[in-house]
């Protein structure tokens, strides 16, 4: 009970948490209306706008430099984290994500017994069913972000930090 406590009464991690959460449902909702599928897993998932990553960390910054200032170590050091966030989440971690939706291409297509014959120019003495023993688990391709969805992180958490009042 005295965890819970102090969690809510520190103004930098509730703001932090705020941010994220509105991230994270924002991130759910877009994804619903562009594929029609609510997936939970959305709610707790790296990638997609906007970063929640980015949202968290920018959220933290600003409501240091409110509570402590611009001049501070404080703010200094958050602001240093925040962009290195930022940019492992476009590059790093978005190379990742690219790289895994190649390797479950490739995969997907070597797996398939049918598409082998075809690339190899002969044909199969029987049809094989592609379905038969592929019990693989793809990688996880959302993982890093777009210049673009940091950028609506960002911004969402800068957003978030102005209002939540300092207490």
């Amino acid at each position: 009970m005295e965890l819970l406590k102090l969690l809510v009464s520190n103004y930098f991690i509730d703001v932090a948490v705020i941010s994220w959460f509105s991230a994270q449902l924002i991130k759910t909702l877009l994804f619903y209306l562009q594929n029609g599928i609510l997936q939970a897993e959305r709610m707790v998932g790296a990638g997609g706008m906007p970063s929640a990553h980015s949202a968290f960390v920018c959220s933290i910054t600003i409501a240091i430099a409110k509570k402590v200032g611009y001049s501070s170590p404080e703010f200094a050091l958050a602001l240093a984290f925040a962009c290195v966030v930022m940019y492992d989440a476009m590059g790093v971690r978005r190379a990742a994500g690219e790289q895994a939706k190649v390797l479950n291409r490739m995969v997907l297509d070597l797996s398939n017994p049918n598409s082998l014959f075809a690339l190899l120019g002969s044909h199969p003495e029987k049809e094989l069913d592609e379905d038969e023993d592929r019990e693989q688990k793809e990688l996880n391709e959302f993982l890093g972000h777009t210049p673009l969805e940091v950028l609506g992180g960002a911004l969402l958490g800068i957003l978030i930090a102005m209002i939540v009042p300092v207490f």
